[in-house]
Formats: structure tokens, C-alpha cells, sequence
């Protein structure tokens, strides 16, 4: 421990920028301005490369579910597997039960060995896990390759929201994240293109054209892997983890690539600074305090934005092609074309409206976007039960709303990832992931295909009305209660744990 110490001491004489006091006991506390020296640089080529690192693997998860969904029939069709629609069903469940279980063990991870360890660790196992969905032999082995996916993708929803917000400058931070997540919809087009190429009996066998499509999407992920060595692991991460030397030399890096040259004594003087007690890892406990005590209200929040949305999306997402086959009479060979317009309103939406939640404030963006999307759901659902709406006015209307209720989603993570302490951050993310998706994403799909079973408008009017209200509901609860985090510091919105007065 004497050794430990002096060499901890060394390495924080080094750096100008640090003044340590290092008590004689176990515990060790530093002051440092790195948390502002992130938040004062511009925009750069380096945080230009983070979203683009971190923006391709949501395209990816874009890709994978909508290529799951339009492989359906490819895999009914297939002379080895033979799904019935029960096995698709289980297959999609699997998946989706993967990616809530990866999202928990995954973040307590990401939370305790650092954010970068599990950029690699996620990617690994979605890779490995989609290679081997191309080679499933029967429902079985698809299933478990579909839940080992899942959890890869699971967890990377926290290591990466976790990541945007500990790098990216305070003024950019809201944008930023809602584009990184939005840009699932382009995952999400390309899926459907590709579904129209590689399922056409004419060009590719029933049982090559869906193995050829994950194999496809494994060799994407290869792309991301080498991309994310450009992304460093969380400076503030390892200041509280002991490893203050190299939080410095990476913010000087950033820096250096930012302004072209490492920020001076003198002016890092000038930022303020915080001190921190080191520690190896917060005791779950601490965490359970933290969310259900010291942040009740905010997680509160955090639940209601999260179900509102999962509900909402998971519900018209995996049953609008139900709607066009069943009440339009759309092929469904050509409902891939239908998402097109769908996925362009989802990304253009958060690239959009992304800036007014850095600027009018999140608050006011929050309560705008999920309100203005559940009273367009209710108009369109109105419209739709009294057969005013033809499938092209039908895609149309849902082009709109979810151009409001892209970004809506999107700041549901943001508001959880933004508004707990660093210690807690990443698992905060995964438990409100999967109680939402538990909750809303499971309930939603399974309540609409039971409403458009029975063949009655009225009775899918009834639904859309139920998504419109939880989305109402949550406009009003971010509206009184939501944090004002714009353009402020993290540990200003919520203090660390190591906090030391």
C-alpha cells in the first residue's frame, strides 16, 4: 500500500493540472478540473469520430431487428427450419429477453470495469452470436444465438449512452445523444432494402437468403470494432477509480486534438474544480440508496418516460405491417417499401429537433415531443377506425408522429443517463431498459396483435388511444418534474458519489 501511494503521489506531481492530498489511510482524494476541461472544448474531429463509432452500432442494432422481422417468412420457408409462427414468436422473444438480461449484467459491468472494456466485451459476444445465428440448424440453437444477440446489443445501450455523456462537451450533449440513437433508423432502412434483395427467390435459395443476411451483419460489426479503438475509455470514470494519471494524459489528447495544442497551466487554473475519493467499485447497496432514496423523484421520472415510449414504439413498430396486410391488403412481400418512409421520419426527427434540447431546454423539448406524439397518435388512430386513411396516408401519419416520438424515445434515455451520479450511471440506464421494455415492450406488441385479430378498427383505436394517453401522461410528468440539464455539467446535475465537499 506504501509503494501504491508514493506512486500514485509521483504520478500526480506530473500533471500540473491535479493537486492531490493523499491521506495516510486508505482512502485517497484529488481535485481536478477534468470535468470542465471536457465541458469547455468545441467541437472537434475527435467527438465527430465517437459518433460515428458509437452511431454505427445502434445502425447495426437497426438492421438486426428489422431484418428479423422481415426474415419471418424466409425461415418458415426454409427446408432446414421450418418455423411455425409460434417459432418466430419465441425466437423474437428470446431476443428480446437476451437483451434485457445482457442490459443488467452488462451495466453493473460497465459501472465496475469501465466503459471501454465493455465496448469490446458487448461487441464480441453480438458478433459471435449473429455468425452463429447464420449457421442455427434448427429452433433451438436459432433461439439461443437470437438471446445471445440480444444480450450483446442490451448491453451496449448502457456502455454507450454512458460514454456519450461522459465525453461529450455539456452544450452538444443533449443533440448528440438523441442523433446517436436515432440513427437505429438507418440500421433499420438498410435492413429493409437488403430484406428485398437477399429474400428474392429469383436471386438468392429460401435457405441461403437469411443466413447470408446475418452473416452480413457480423461483418458490419467487424467495421465497428476496429472503429472503436478511437474511442478512449471515460476520463471521469477513471479519475474515481484510481487512475488519475491516465484521465489526464487522454483529456490532453482530446485536447490536443480539439484546440491543436495541450490547454496551459495557467488557463486549466482558471476552470473549476472538484475533489473526489477514489474507490474501486460502489457497493450495490450505495445504488439501491441512490435510485429508490437520494433520486426517488428522478427515477420516477426516468420509469414513466421509459414504459410511455416502449409501449408506444414496440406497439405500432412490430405490428404496423400487421395493419397494412390485414386492414390495406398490402402484400406483404411489399411492406419492406413502407418502412422506408417510417425509418425517415425516425431519424429525421432527433437530427431535427435534436439542438432545441440544448437550447429551449430539455423540459420543454421533453413534455413538446411525447405530448405533440400521443395527440397526432390519437387524430391518425380516429382517422384510421372511421376508414378515412388509405395506406399511403396511413404511413404518412406515421411518418409524422414519429418524427416527434423519435426523439421523444431517444430523451427518455438521456433524462436516465444525464440525471444519476457517474457510480450508478450505466446500471441506472439498464434497469430502466428493462423495466421499460420489460413492461411496455412486451405488453405493447401482445396487446395490438390481440386488437388487430379481431378485425375491428374501433378495436385498434382503442389501443392507439391507450399509447396516446401514457405518452400524455409522461409530457405532463417531464413537464413538472423533469431536471433542466442542458448545457450544465454532469456533476452538477448530479454529483458523484465520491463527492468531497
Amino acid at each position: 500500500m506504501v509503494l501504491q501511494l508514493i506512486r500514485h503521489g509521483s504520478a500526480v506531481k506530473k500533471d500540473a493540472s491535479v493537486s492531490a492530498a493523499v491521506r495516510q489511510d486508505n482512502d485517497r482524494v484529488v481535485e481536478t478540473s477534468i470535468p470542465a476541461r471536457l465541458d469547455d472544448l468545441r467541437w472537434s474531429g475527435f467527438h465527430t469520430r465517437v459518433v460515428l463509432a458509437l452511431g454505427i452500432t445502434w445502425i447495426l442494432d437497426g438492421l438486426e431487428v428489422t431484418l428479423a422481422g422481415a426474415l419471418s417468412g424466409a425461415l418458415k420457408e426454409s427446408p432446414t427450419l421450418r418455423f411455425s409462427n409460434l417459432d418466430v414468436g419465441f425466437a423474437n422473444s428470446a431476443y428480446l429477453a437476451g437483451a434485457v438480461l445482457g442490459a443488467l449484467g452488462f451495466g453493473w459491468l460497465t459501472d465496475r470495469i469501465g466503459r471501454k472494456k465493455l465496448f469490446f466485451i458487448t461487441l464480441a459476444v453480438y458478433l459471435t452470436a449473429t455468425a452463429a445465428t447464420a449457421l442455427s440448424w434448427s429452433v433451438g440453437s436459432y433461439a439461443l444465438f437470437r438471446f445471445l444477440t440480444g444480450a450483446g446489443i442490451g448491453g451496449e445501450y448502457t456502455a454507450i449512452n454512458s460514454t456519450i455523456q461522459e465525453l461529450v462537451p455539456a452544450r452538444y450533449r443533449g443533440w448528440t445523444d438523441l442523433v446517436i440513437n436515432g440513427s437505429f433508423w438507418i440500421g433499420a432502412a438498410l435492413g429493409a432494402t437488403s430484406a428485398i434483395v437477399l429474400l428474392d427467390p429469383a436471386l438468392i435459395g429460401p435457405d441461403l437468403g437469411w443466413r447470408l443476411a446475418y452473416l452480413t451483419g457480423a461483418g458490419l460489426g467487424l467495421v465497428v470494432f476496429v472503429m472503436r479503438m478511437w474511442i478512449p475509455e471515460s476520463p471521469r470514470w477513471l479519475m474515481i477509480h484510481g487512475r488519475p494519471e491516465q484521465a489526464h494524459a487522454i483529456v490532453d489528447e482530446i485536447e490536443r486534438s480539439a484546440k491543436g495544442h495541450v490547454v496551459e497551466n495557467e488557463a486549466r487554473a482558471a476552470l473549476p474544480k472538484i475533489k473526489l475519493r477514489m474507490r474501486s467499485h460502489t457497493p450495490l447497496r450505495e445504488v439501491a440508496r441512490t435510485l429508490l432514496t437520494t433520486y426517488r423523484q428522478r427515477s420516477l421520472v426516468g420509469l414513466v418516460l421509459m414504459i410511455a415510449q416502449a409501449f408506444f414504439y414496440n406497439a405500432i413498430f412490430f405490428t404496423f405491417a400487421l395493419v397494412l396486410t390485414d386492414f390495406f391488403g398490402i402484400p406483404a412481400i411489399q411492406v419492406v417499401w413502407y418502412i422506408l418512409p417510417f425509418a425517415a421520419g425516425n431519424f429525421l426527427g432527433p437530427l431535427l429537433l435534436g439542438r432545441l434540447f440544448d437550447t429551449l431546454g430539455r423540459r420543454t423539448m421533453i413534455t413538446v415531443t411525447y405530448g405533440v406524439s400521443g395527440v397526432l397518435l390519437a387524430l391518425s388512430g380516429y382517422l384510421f377506425s372511421i376508414g378515412a386513411l388509405t395506406a399511403q396516408t396511413q404511413t404518412i401519419a406515421w411518418m409524422v408522429i414519429f418524427f416527434f416520438a423519435s426523439p421523444a424515445a431517444s430523451a427518455a434515455y438521456l433524462t436516465v443517463s444525464e440525471t444519476f451520479p457517474l457510480e450508478v450511471r450505466a446500471l441506472a440506464i439498464a434497469l430502466f431498459y428493462a423495466i421499460g421494455t420489460g413492461i411496455g415492450g412486451v405488453a405493447g406488441p401482445a396487446l395490438f396483435g390481440a386488437l388487430i385479430d379481431t378485425g375491428s378498427r374501433t378495436s385498434v383505436f382503442v389501443g392507439y388511444l391507450f399509447g396516446a394517453a401514457l405518452m400524455v401522461v409522461a409530457a405532463a410528468v417531464a413537464w413538472r418534474y423533469a431536471i433542466a440539464a442542458e448545457r450544465k455539467s454532469l456533476e452538477s446535475v448530479a454529483r458523484p458519489l465520491a463527492f468531497v465537499e
